[in-house]
């Protein structure tokens, strides 16, 4: 069953606790780095505190010891899942793996759904570059170096379902209802069509902290993608 992410984007921790009481069905969050830099290992203490899976999303991209430390630091107050960037290379993802200690699931930071090819072979310098390629390319080298899985777009999840097989987690950012506005995203799908071609998570923003009831926005997320297998 695919899980919903709710990415808690919102400006502080007291915002984040009074929507979170709003929408008692979730049951997994993201943090961000807007977040977390305001508030701190404490919000994440209060998220753990009411049984919430946390997901913190700040994409450490570092020399390996300091990567290393802050995948420690995750750890030891009870994160379950964090990113680090799979650019940051082989021996810095091998540094996480070995501070996560098997307790903290590390996903890999492939190519950010704001990037559409023209801009992300600017930003590489090189200009022919090919996303589902690149997706894949990095996908490998997260998983060869023992992370738990990536983080790509719903346009690229289904080809990492087939070359990564079914066991990586395949988180997948980016989820827009037909009638929701795209805003800074470029390569973005449906929670059903997320779910159907392999995401075993979906992160999730804007359509529920925008929507005039979340708590019904969030249960038409979790409709859209019941029974549907990774």
């Amino acid at each position: 069953m695919t899980e919903v992410v709710l990415a808690l984007d919102l400006p502080r921790a007291d915002d984040a606790l009074a929507f979170l009481d709003r929408i008692p069905a979730v049951t997994w969050v993201k943090v961000g780095s807007i977040l977390m830099t305001r508030e701190g290992p404490a919000l994440i203490r209060s998220l753990v505190g009411r049984g919430l899976k946390v997901f913190l999303d700040l994409k450490w991209h570092d020399i390996p010891n300091t990567v290393a430390g802050a995948v420690a630091s995750a750890r030891d107050i009870g994160v379950q899942m964090a990113t680090v960037h799979t650019l940051g290379g082989r021996a810095m993802l091998d540094a996480a793996v070995l501070a996560a200690g098997g307790e903290l699931n590390l996903i890999g930071v492939t190519v950010l759904t704001s990037f559409d090819a023209a801009s992300y072979g600017r930003a590489v310098g090189r200009p022919d570059v090919a996303l589902p390629q690149e997706v894949e390319r990095l996908g490998v080298l997260a998983l060869d170096a023992g992370l738990r899985g990536v983080v790509c777009s719903a346009k690229e999840v289904s080809l990492l379902h087939r070359r990564l097989g079914p066991e990586p987690y395949l988180v997948v950012p980016g989820i827009r209802g037909k009638a929701d506005p795209h805003e800074d995203q470029t390569r973005v799908a449906s929670a059903r069509d997320a779910a159907k071609n392999g995401a075993t998570h979906l992160v999730v923003g804007r359509p529920v902290l925008q929507a005039d009831d979340p708590a019904e926005a969030l249960g038409a997320l979790f409709k859209e993608v019941e029974c549907i297998g990774s």
